[in-house]
């Protein structure tokens, strides 16, 4: 019959530890949270400013060589920039030239956007990873490895 023992492998009895402790570090998680979300919030703000710029970029563009009106040039490059298609038949060469120029910077803004959203969450997420083994490495007694140049 196996039978778990409050001991480590190295005989000793683990470490409880005190009220005070675990305060200490239910607030650095809390901190550490809040932190993250104004990170994201950030990213999230700056991301928005790429789409808003990339959107501007095409209304303009769509105005001034389809000759659409604001809010059709808007509606196209809405959804042009969404990934959806475009909507109005275009007729001329200099639209046509500039719809397919449009749409590859659409794709490049789109990958822009999601790099920076994903940024923080990328990163929280390694450097969990880096605090584990952290961990591991102190529980053994080692000495985390150096970093070669």
């Amino acid at each position: 019959m196996l039978t778990l023992s409050p001991y480590s492998f190295d005989g000793t009895q683990p470490k409880t530890p005190t009220t005070s402790e675990r305060a200490r570090t239910h607030r650095e998680r809390a901190w550490s949270i809040v932190i993250f979300i104004r990170k994201f919030l950030s990213y999230l703000g700056l991301s928005a400013l790429f789409i808003s710029l990339g959107l501007i970029v095409g209304i303009i563009g769509y105005h001034w060589a389809a000759g659409l009106s604001w809010l059709d040039a808007l509606v196209e490059a809405s959804m042009i920039l969404s990934g959806m298609g475009p909507i109005s038949p275009l007729s001329t060469t200099s639209a046509k030239v500039f719809a397919s120029l449009y749409a590859l910077f659409s794709g490049l803004i789109f990958v822009l956007a999601m790099g920076i959203v994903l940024s923080p969450l990328m990163y929280s997420l390694l450097s969990q990873f880096q605090v584990n083994l952290k961990k591991e490495n102190e529980e053994e007694g080692k000495r985390p490895a150096k970093k070669r140049i």
